[in-house]
């Protein structure tokens, strides 16, 4: 069985692959469970054209796919840096147990990936925030809960 070490090492030599190979950004991750690799990811927002496919998006994406589910109870994130807002966000809705990374925030800035602003932006009143948000129509949009609460057929998460 591996140790924490090791898994740390494969997030790393992901991240630095995936520069190398010209396919994505500075970051791997790898998702554990049992002390066993269970699936791993790599940055491909540029190659993918998708700004959420970062590595641990994408690691918790073929963890859950390889798992059969939607829950990752169980499992640890190995993660070359200090998850961003959204990564972190995605852990916990992916139900991970825990988080090890490598690099921290203040060094991906360094290196031209700064995510303090979404940290900061993420604090403010709705109204405040650099990207104007606007509540539409929320009592007809309760329909979409009105209908999950009815329901006879949903798998709760």
């Amino acid at each position: 069985m591996q140790g924490k070490d090791e898994f740390m090492r494969q997030a790393i030599e992901l991240a630095v692959e995936n520069v190398t190979s010209g396919r994505g950004g500075p970051f791997g991750a790898v998702i554990v469970k049992d002390g066993k690799v269970i699936a791993t990811g790599a940055n491909q927002v540029t190659a993918a054209h998708d700004p959420t496919a970062h590595a641990e998006v994408t690691a918790i994406r073929n963890a859950c796919k390889a798992l059969g589910t939607f829950s990752l109870e169980g499992c640890e994130l190995y993660t070359s840096c200090e998850p961003c807002p959204m990564c972190l966000a995605a852990t916990y809705w992916a139900r991970c147990e825990r988080i090890y990374y490598g690099c921290v925030a203040a060094d991906a800035a360094k290196a031209g990936f700064d995510d303090a602003f979404l940290y900061d932006e993420m604090k403010k009143p709705l109204g405040e925030r650099a990207l104007p948000i606007e509540n539409l129509m929320p009592a007809e949009a309760w329909a979409a809960f009105a209908a999950w609460i009815d329901a006879t057929q949903k798998t709760p998460y």
